[in-house]
């Protein structure tokens, strides 16, 4: 059922590093029993091979494509910003601008995951792990979210609050090799959100549901505590909000 890295990929125009996941079919959702309503019920789900982007989607290749940088967190911030996860970025930013003119510069047709494949690939390929770094700890020295004291769970270890994003790529990956999968920067993901369309979900490569007023984000972000970092979580936003927390990772099909 895991994958394993076999292959990787980098798009000559903008440098994006891809690393081919292996489909297959797992179990969705709450497999550890500790979460949210929403991530149940755990069903089986198969998803197809896709190459998903190693990293997400940094200010450097942000700017090379749209010519500007929507980032809260970059001038004068840090050393070698353009390493740095793009945020304040929307839904509608990514889908309407940034896919249509990268396509335009590298002719290869990227797109958001869809939370199913999300899920898949935080998990190294759908196994029972809690984060997407395939560990079942969250630890602040190895995933950047709140780690206070305040919100201590079973699940997690106390330590710094860095109240900021991280150079992608600072942390170590899961066995398929993703970074930062969890913490960093929430992940847009193509589906519009239901709180319940687990009830209904389709086993073979789900797109979630047909309609709605939200777009699905993953991963939790530097602001949010653990129980969010966790790969079952989902979380939802209008797909027109742009905030510091939230950015993106790439992925596209294979023939």
């Amino acid at each position: 059922m895991a994958a394993q890295i076999s292959e990787t990929w980098s798009d000559s125009t903008t440098g994006m590093e891809f690393v081919l996941v292996k489909g297959g079919c797992y179990q969705m959702g709450d497999t550890f029993g500790d979460g949210y309503d929403r991530e149940k019920p755990v069903h089986e789900v198969c998803v197809n091979d896709f190459y998903m982007g190693k990293y997400e989607v940094t200010q450097g290749e942000w700017q090379k494509i749209m010519g500007s940088n929507p980032s809260y967190f970059k001038s004068g911030m840090f050393k070698n910003r353009d390493r740095y996860p793009v945020e304040q970025v929307s839904w509608n930013d990514i889908t309407e601008n940034f896919l249509p003119k990268l396509k335009r510069s590298s002719g290869k047709s990227y797109r958001l995951p869809t939370e199913a494949e999300w899920e898949y690939a935080a998990r190294e390929g759908g196994k029972k792990v809690r984060f997407g770094n395939g560990k079942d700890i969250a630890d602040p020295r190895e995933i950047n979210f709140n780690g206070r004291s305040d919100w201590k769970e079973s699940y997690s270890r106390t330590g710094v609050d860095r109240g900021k994003t991280t150079k992608v790529g600072s942390f170590t990956p899961n066995s398929l090799g993703l970074y930062d999968i969890s913490g960093n920067v929430w992940e847009w993901c193509s589906d519009w959100y239901g709180k319940n369309y687990y009830d209904s979900s389709s086993r073979h490569n789900p797109e979630g549901s047909g309609s709605g007023s939200d777009r699905v984000l993953r991963g939790g972000s530097w602001s949010f505590t653990p129980g969010y970092v966790r790969a079952a979580n989902r979380y939802c936003n209008s797909p027109g909000r742009s905030r510091s927390n939230l950015g993106f990772r790439l992925v596209f099909p294979v023939h």
